[in-house]
């Protein structure tokens, strides 16, 4: 098996300080809290920003802050979010794209979303695709649904690779979409092309599940206070590296160690990072 790459989705669009007092929100928390959880396992971090009133947005000077915050003190993978939040325009979803990141989010189809919906037609999936392969910018598909994997390979044989491999991120456990169930993250992996990398995400109670299943089929993980807050149950992690350490000293049981942001990049066939 390849080395973990654990990616954290240490902020998202939904988690509020009320709910996770840790909860990073500015670019100088998000920067602390990524270094902390790159020396506690993970190769990479999915990137959502706030305001200054602490909302979600896409605006593309938000999103410098943090990325200059995070590349001031480590030099974890990142991942900019294209998800953005419910009812924002796709040019809004889009500026983080200006900033040549090197990975970023994709969602290739319509989910329920609890009492929303998280809308993504095929013409906003392919301007989101299209314009990704023009920035050189690797898309992870995030997976909500089974045919949401058959929308991504239809915009890889209608518009070419965007990179020399694909990645692919199955997010189970989100209220109206597909459960964590074990089986069903079974279910998706077999239907994984030749070649390609994935990493799987719990939502709630799915988070160990779902992690579990992965370390247990050789993929990898995505954990953080956007898909789920607690440590235990009622308990609330003290930080997103709490949640990574625990998957890491899980991973050495399998024989698996945590790949460092390099390792990471070999993995995916991303460029490597200069530090400056």
């Amino acid at each position: 098996m390849d080395k973990l790459i654990i990616t954290v989705a240490g902020v998202g669009a939904e988690t509020t300080k009320e709910a996770q007092p840790a909860l990073p929100v500015t670019a100088a928390e998000i920067g602390a809290d990524a270094a902390r959880c790159r020396e506690a396992g993970a190769g990479m971090y999915h990137l959502h920003v706030r305001d200054a009133a602490g909302s979600p947005t896409q605006a593309r000077e938000v999103f410098a802050a943090a990325i200059a915050a995070i590349r001031e003190r480590t030099d974890i993978i990142i991942q900019t979010s294209t998800g953005g939040a419910m009812g924002m325009s796709a040019d809004e979803r889009l500026q983080p794209l200006e900033l040549d990141p090197e990975m970023a989010s994709l969602t290739t189809g319509t989910a329920n979303f609890g009492d929303d919906v998280f809308f993504n037609d095929t013409a906003l999936m392919t301007e989101f695709y299209t314009r990704m392969q023009k920035k050189g910018v690797r898309p992870e598909f995030e997976i909500f649904e089974a045919g949401q994997m058959d929308n991504a390979l239809k915009l890889v044989k209608q518009h070419g690779p965007a990179g020399p491999l694909l990645h692919w991120d199955f997010v189970l456990g989100v209220p109206g979409s597909m459960s964590g169930e074990p089986r069903n993250l079974v279910f998706l992996v077999d239907r994984v092309p030749p070649g390609s990398t994935w990493t799987a995400t719990g939502i709630g109670r799915w988070h160990m599940p779902v992690a579990m299943t992965a370390l247990a089929l050789g993929g990898n993980v995505r954990l953080g206070f956007e898909d789920n807050i607690f440590l235990h149950k009622g308990v609330k992690a003290k930080e997103n590296a709490e949640l990574v350490g625990r998957v890491a000293r899980l991973a050495r049981e399998w024989d698996r160690e945590c790949a460092t942001p390099d390792e990471a990049r070999r993995i995916l066939k991303l460029g490597q990072y200069a530090a400056s």
